[in-house]
């Protein structure tokens, strides 16, 4: 929060500069807004990772004992719309080794459960309400704080500052004055009270910042302003590739669960082709019923191997959809991202898309959500867990160390005190309007700030005072 070089109850040296007070200040307030979001991020993210990386998304996994022959996938459906009467189909997801059960996905009574099945017996082991587990409730708060839309703007704001305060935070620790780099880039351990806490906050902080920013460029571009609007919007898989097949009016998010990330960065907004035409190219062998077996058997033969989904035609328009990614969880190599739709009525290959189809910032993101959610194996699941530790502990050492700052009057916020030349503010605003064009939700954010810090309150000698 703070990596500040003087305490500000004391009288700046000249070294600290007017441009160092103007960077300190923007730390300070950045901070004040981003730290509980950067807490509560890394907090569900620890929850997320244990189970991306070290369970199941859907809970502790559950292993079966492995056997000669495995039912028909068929069979397996039948055996969980028996337990569950009245329920609809939605997915099929195969087992991704043989010591690991087969899971569907139903919709019973307006929400999803996913069940756990026995490939071998197709006996049910398992009923998870796949809308209400840990995982999910994780990644609904690490997403919208449960509060919909305005969550979501919330926390795009506090990402947008997290990039202020990882600019200001280096420009603060940069080496200068005869100070040289090991103190920036290796702790002194041997100091004390705020001194030893400052020395790691900047140790960790410059460590860790490049890596920050990847997670929070890569967390903004899902954001539903500057993600939805602006990037992705752009940068989505072009259904112009496929102007030879009907499209839908829903698209691949439909696919997902409600309220969870499940499908690729660049797939999300492409629409979704529909059956009943004769488009497309040959796919199932003519004459052959077109069932969850039959696809299936297609999807194996043309190299669907471990674990991918197959999510069946929810109406007579609808698609058999192949799948296998990282986004999903089920593969380690983004670069093998492969998605597939099967006309329901003719068995015809009607779309296809694969990494290589991606554009050059959704690549970016296929890899980048797989590092950010921990996908590519353990050793990103465990590198995961060493950065949200790092980032709580940047969190609690800037709020100890603004504790440690504080004058024995409690009442006083204790902010930086404001640069008093007035042509660097200017630079300041010019900066600020960067971000704004950049970020927007950030930037309006810090363009308001900077009215009200530099208009308002050097107006108000009492609550500046109660500021500074």
């Amino acid at each position: 929060m703070n990596t500040a070089q003087k305490d500000v109850a004391s009288p700046p040296t000249v070294s600290l500069g007017t441009f160092h007070l103007l960077a300190w200040r923007w730390h300070f307030y950045a901070g004040l807004y981003v730290v509980p979001f950067l807490l509560m991020l890394a907090l569900t993210g620890l929850v997320m990772v244990f189970f991306t990386g070290f369970q199941n998304r859907l809970g502790m996994t559950i292993d079966v004992v492995p056997q000669a022959q495995t039912a028909t996938v068929g069979a397996q459906a039948q055996a969980v719309l028996a337990r569950l009467p009245g329920a609809q189909l939605k997915e099929y997801i195969s087992p991704k080794n043989a010591g690991v059960p087969a899971w569907f996905a139903v919709k019973v009574d307006g929400h999803v459960e996913a069940v756990a099945v026995n490939p071998y017996t197709s006996e049910v082991i398992r009923t998870v309400d796949k809308e209400n587990t840990v995982f999910a409730w994780a990644e609904k708060i690490h997403g919208t704080l449960l509060i919909g839309d305005a969550g979501d703007w919330l926390i795009e704001i506090a990402a947008g500052l997290g990039i202020v305060l990882i600019v200001t935070g280096v420009y603060m620790a940069w080496p200068r004055a005869g100070s040289g780099w090991r103190q920036v880039l290796v702790p002194d351990l041997s100091a004390r009270g705020r001194a030893w806490w400052k020395s790691l906050h900047v140790s960790v902080a410059f460590w860790m910042g490049l890596v920050l920013t990847f997670f929070l460029v890569t967390g903004l571009s899902w954001a539903g302003v500057w993600g939805s609007k602006f990037v992705q919007a752009w940068s989505s898989f072009p259904a112009a590739k496929w102007d030879d097949v009907p499209k839908s009016d829903a698209t691949h998010a439909a696919l997902a669960t409600p309220g969870l990330k499940e499908v690729p960065w660049g797939l999300e907004q492409t629409p979704l082709p529909v059956s009943g035409s004769a488009a497309g190219k040959p796919g199932l062998p003519a004459g052959q019923p077109v069932n969850l077996d039959t696809v299936d058997a297609y999807a194996r033969s043309i190299g669907f191997a471990g674990q991918f989904h197959i999510a069946v035609p929810q109406d007579d328009t609808g698609v058999y959809s192949i799948s296998a990614d990282s986004m999903s969880g089920d593969l380690s190599n983004p670069t093998g991202d492969r998605f597939l739709h099967i006309d329901r009525h003719t068995g015809r290959v009607l779309a296809e898309a694969s990494f290589a189809d991606y554009s050059p910032m959704a690549k970016f993101m296929a890899v980048g959500i797989a590092l950010h959610q921990g996908d590519m194996g353990l050793w990103s699941a465990w590198l995961n867990v060493v950065f949200c530790l790092a980032v709580v502990f940047l969190c609690v050492s800037g709020i100890v160390m603004w504790w440690k700052r504080r004058p024995a009057n409690a009442g006083r916020l204790v902010a930086p005190r404001a640069p008093a030349d007035a042509a660097l503010w200017k630079t300041g605003a010019v900066v600020m309007l960067v971000v704004a064009l950049a970020f927007p939700l950030s930037g309006a954010v810090l363009v308001g700030v900077l009215l009200l810090d530099g208009l308002l309150l050097s107006r108000l000698p009492a609550l500046r005072q109660r500021l500074n």
